[in-house]
């Protein structure tokens, strides 16, 4: 009986042992649900901290970046014995608009306002001072043309894989002669190129350039549907007709375009009746046809490279087409949306002044949907005020179709 009861004994032992630990595991299970939502809070404080640093020091390195490249390009544009100028203090809120326009016109460059850029890379100006646009004015006299062709000669190049894109032509506009083409009659998709005349459409039928549009959801829904790519303007937000026409061409903002539109004619099928009208005026109606006025493709939205330099060198004719289109960067106006204004830039400049395009002054318009592949518009002018008109479409990518403008201005400049 004895070895029974001492048995016994242990097996309660162990009972009240497990007992024990299960008391404490308890115990330790109502501490920590206890503690876990102070836990979580501090790791997603520390979380929020470290990105909020990191993203600080990436700005801050950004900014130095920004600075370093400024003052790199100053230190080339700078004449010799000219001294660089101490930079003037920020505007303040309460100064005169005119003064407000100066800072913004400031960051443009083009035929208005412009500045010199050189290539760090080719060390030929890409972007030249406005004395270069005056002398090319006065050569070519102040008539414009009303008619618009070109033809191919015996030594007009043929090409081939000299270039990627599937369509090309490049023109010599005073001469009105086709120097080279790749399939330039063939019917394509023109993607964002489009732009082009939406832009010169719009200008034409604008009185001020100062008068205030206001986005509203219709706009925005239209370009987030479309997968457009947009200048950024915000629902409700109020802005100059002038900063459309920017916000339509340099980052290619279907929000831009598309604001234009109703600001110019009531609804974009309205617009869009007047820019079939001016394709007719230019003789292009049978070649051509556009159902929108951003480039979204359609089956009925089409015409040839040929097409889109002769709407070029249409735009190139207008002052404020010119200007826009030469324009590296510009900053809107400001609002309460964006205090500081949107900074945008034009893709197509950016990309090629680190080219050797021959020393041309580079007025340009990309585009890209999936069923035209990159493609690109853009004017020249060289050092001898001899214009040109190139359309690339249907490249590779965006730096193939850079790559084939450069390397034609570059090879019929005679530098």
């Amino acid at each position: 009986m004895t070895g029974y009861y001492d048995d016994e004994e242990r097996r309660r032992r162990r009972r009240a042992k497990r007992m024990e630990e299960m008391r404490k595991k308890k115990k330790r299970q109502a501490l920590f649900r206890k503690c876990l939502p102070f836990g979580m809070a501090v790791i997603l404080v520390i979380i929020a901290a470290a990105v909020f640093m990191g993203r600080g020091r990436k700005a801050e390195k950004a900014d130095r970046q920004v600075k370093t490249e400024e003052a790199e390009q100053k230190s080339e544009e700078m004449e010799p014995g000219q001294e660089e100028t101490e930079p003037e203090p920020e505007k303040k809120e309460e100064e005169k608009p005119a003064s407000e326009e100066k800072k913004k016109t400031s960051k443009k460059s083009g035929s208005e306002g412009a500045e010199t850029i050189v290539s760090a890379k080719t060390g030929q100006a890409v972007i030249t001072l406005k004395e270069r646009y005056e002398s090319w004015k006065e050569e070519k006299g102040n008539a414009q043309k009303t008619i618009f062709q070109y033809e191919a000669g015996e030594d007009t190049l043929r090409l081939g894989g000299e270039v990627t894109g599937t369509y090309a032509i490049f023109v010599d506009v005073e001469e009105e002669k086709i120097l080279a083409c790749k399939a330039e009659k063939t019917r394509l998709v023109p993607a964002s190129m489009t732009k082009v005349l939406t832009l010169l459409v719009a200008v034409e039928h604008i009185t001020d350039l100062n008068d205030e549009f206001e986005i509203t959801r219709e706009i925005t829904d239209y370009c987030f549907k479309n997968d457009c790519s947009v200048a950024g303007y915000a629902v409700g937000e109020k802005v100059t007709v002038r900063d459309l026409l920017y916000g339509a061409i340099l980052p290619s903002g279907g929000d831009g375009a598309l604001g234009l539109a109703i600001y110019t004619a009531g609804s974009q099928e309205a617009f869009v009746e007047l820019m079939n009208k001016k394709l007719a005026q230019l003789g292009l109606s049978e070649s051509a046809h556009f159902t929108n006025c951003v480039g979204i493709y359609d089956e009925n939205h089409y015409c040839t490279a040929y097409d889109l330099a002769v709407i070029m060198e249409a735009a190139m004719q207008n002052q404020i087409c010119r200007e826009i289109l030469s324009s590296r960067t510009y900053v809107t106006s400001k609002t309460e949306e964006h205090p500081d204004g949107i900074e945008l830039s034009n893709w197509f400049l950016r990309r090629i002044e680190d080219k050797d395009t021959g020393g041309m002054t580079m007025y340009g318009k990309t585009g890209y949907v999936d069923q035209s592949g990159s493609c690109a518009v853009s004017a020249g002018i060289g050092a001898d005020g001899r214009e040109y008109i190139c359309v690339i479409a249907n490249s590779q990518n965006k730096w193939y179709c850079i790559t084939d403008h450069a390397g034609l201005y570059k090879r019929f400049s005679g530098s």
